[in-house]
């Protein structure tokens, strides 16, 4: 499999893997614009942004845009993170064109129906409330907003409610002009596609835009903190972040590797010694998260009120003893999950499609899978501990809580557990 790269003269990329065998693709367009580049006041506004896009064009209208793309069987969705949005869809390889002509009509030509904004700030609206009814969802919003306060990467993706409410079509369209330049935009393509016609067919699409203002963020600053909220629930939900590195940073991979030990899997130290010893819980794992210029190391488990505390003791004791007592065999079997996650999720060319677009929007380029193995591969057992140690070490954290918290460990207890 060989992947392609081209890049039109207002710089729209094309990124394209032709996967032999496949009879399907996966094509959509990634655009540099999230939730970390929206000013206060337009918080929310790329995700809402992203669901007015399939509410109509100049020549579509919300019904065509569904019914074109799945009259041929195939599908087509959005997302919105902090650092991108992506609109993207699956569909035969002979509709691919169909597929690109789709994406570019919504991307380009959203007509933002005064009617249809209603009905869609309606949708959004809803979609805040189920996520403030889900305490394993809201709580890492609080998280993110603990670790990264009053900063645009720490801000929720959806938006608060009452500035959602007051979205207009002038912002809309305000946003559009001044995040949504070809620059800022990468073509992904993997499966059943021909890298040529997709370039023929891109420049008819998107050659004539003209480049946008030029980019810029907030650069992440991590406080840490906590927050801990009162309410009558069944368990009591626990998040502890720790910062970590970016994505461009190398040890990045030994981060990764870390948290997988700590609690990435039913072998991991956190699901034996709580869960499975002790019985202290249901979930809990641990993960990595990585940004441009920061990341989260990320331990997250649900528990009763009455054994709070136990778990959050029991949790910053295999914290401190990673850094001594890491073996070979766990650092081995991490680095063989994240290399297996990794290939086997690259079986599917809308995951291909994904990490396509986003190295190369990280990189400029599309670094080989063999050196992206080799990176992991490198990351020893004495890099663990030694990242194991400087997490231990860390003056700051985010904490989160959210249920019957009373009398749930603060912040300043657990830390100094951590540090004894």
């Amino acid at each position: 499999m060989t992947v392609n790269l081209h890049t039109l003269n207002n710089g729209f990329r094309i990124v394209t893997e032709h996967m032999p065998g496949l009879k399907s693709a996966s094509i959509g367009i990634w655009i540099m614009a999230g939730g970390r580049h929206e000013r206060v006041e337009q918080n929310g506004i790329a995700h809402f942004l992203e669901h007015m896009a399939f509410k109509g064009t100049r020549r579509r209208t919300a019904l065509q845009i569904a019914e074109e793309i799945e009259d041929v069987g195939g599908y087509i969705n959005a997302y919105t993170s902090r650092e991108m949005t992506a609109y993207y869809a699956r569909v035969l390889e002979d509709d691919v064109p169909l597929a690109m002509d789709v994406i570019a009509d919504i991307v380009l030509n959203p007509i933002f129906d005064a009617a249809e904004i209603e009905v869609e700030r309606g949708v959004i609206l809803q979609e805040i409330g189920q996520v403030h009814d889900t305490p394993d969802d809201v709580i890492f919003d609080w998280l993110q907003e603990v670790a990264y306060p009053g900063q645009p990467i720490g801000r929720t993706i959806l938006g608060e409610a009452d500035r959602v409410s007051r979205f207009s079509r002038a912002d809309l369209s305000d946003f559009v002009a001044e995040h949504y330049g070809p620059e800022k935009m990468i073509l992904s393509a993997a499966g059943g596609v021909d890298h040529d016609a997709i370039v023929a067919e891109a420049e008819r699409l998107f050659g004539h835009l003209k480049r946008g203002p030029a980019d810029h963020y907030e650069p992440a600053r991590f406080a840490g903190g906590e927050r801990l909220e009162v309410k009558p629930l069944e368990q009591v939900h626990f998040a502890l972040a720790f910062e970590t590195p970016g994505y461009r940073d190398d040890s990045v991979y030994t981060a990764q590797i870390y948290s997988t030990a700590l609690g990435g899997g039913m072998s991991s130290r956190l699901f034996q010694e709580i869960r499975e010893r002790r019985g202290l819980c249901y979930t809990i794992y641990a993960q990595t998260g990585a940004f441009a210029d920061t990341g989260l190391t990320t331990i997250y488990a649900g528990t009763s009120a009455g054994q709070i505390g136990d778990l959050t003791g029991i949790t910053m004791d295999e914290l401190k003893r990673a850094a001594g007592d890491m073996t070979e065999a766990e650092v081995a079997r991490a680095r063989a999950q994240m290399k297996a996650g990794l290939l086997m999720g690259l079986e599917s060319p809308s995951a291909r499609a994904e990490r396509l677009a986003r190295l190369l929007s990280i990189w400029d380029r599309v670094p080989a899978l063999d050196e992206v193995v080799a990176k992991i591969d490198a990351v020893t057992t004495g890099d663990v501990r030694d990242f194991a140690a400087g997490i231990a070490a860390q003056g700051g954290a985010a904490l989160t809580m959210y249920g019957p918290v009373t009398h749930a460990p603060r912040l300043a207890q657990l830390q100094e557990r951590l540090a004894a």
